[in-house]
């Protein structure tokens, strides 16, 4: 009796945390959507995420980057030859193996990059902004373990800290979230 309440309190939570989770994106989906308005005309919200993920890898071969994606090859190969066609990246062969070719941003497509992100960032930060500085901490924990679990690297501005074994940790400000079960904050040196 009693393991049958403790799944049904399981389901319960795990179906509550579905439910943030899913208002949460929509939020963030708007927010994002915002901040693509300016090149919603050349790029996608898909492309998007191709460019970023090309950003934060440099030079790439296509199937690393479906494989970032989560798609398959030739869907990353016509995404890639629409960002191309927009001029946002390029094609060069790789140094290594001249029979690969390599897939980088274009010095537009980095500025792409960098204004949609400073777009987006702001109108997070802004929501941010109205919540308790006790409540942002529990965020950036609770969204750090949601999106290791998912797999997805650091957002830029994480950093190395030396306190916890080289693990990239958000930095929030100058203190370094610890991943303890205790979940208690540590200043780094």
């Amino acid at each position: 009796m009693a393991q049958l309440e403790a799944s049904a309190r399981e389901a319960d939570d795990v179906d509550a945390v579905t439910r943030a989770v899913l208002t949460a994106s929509r939020v963030l989906t708007a927010v994002s959507a915002r901040s693509l308005a300016e090149v919603e005309e050349r790029v996608t919200l898909p492309q998007f995420r191709m460019l970023v993920v090309m950003s934060g890898r440099g030079a790439i071969k296509l199937v690393a980057l479906a494989e970032s994606l989560r798609v398959t090859p030739s869907t990353a190969l016509r995404m890639a030859d629409r960002v191309i066609a927009a001029g946002l990246a390029e094609r060069q062969p790789n140094p290594d193996d001249r029979r690969e070719t390599l897939l980088t941003l274009t010095e537009e497509g980095r500025r792409t990059v960098e204004s949609v992100s400073a777009r987006r960032r702001a109108g997070i930060q802004a929501i941010v902004q109205r919540l308790r500085p006790a409540r942002r901490l529990t965020l950036v924990e609770a969204l750090d373990a949601f999106s290791e679990a998912a797999g997805e690297p650091p957002a830029p501005g994480a950093h190395t800290c030396p306190r916890s074994a080289g693990r990239r940790e958000p930095d929030v400000r100058g203190a370094c979230l610890q991943r303890r079960r205790a979940g208690w904050l540590r200043r780094c040196p």
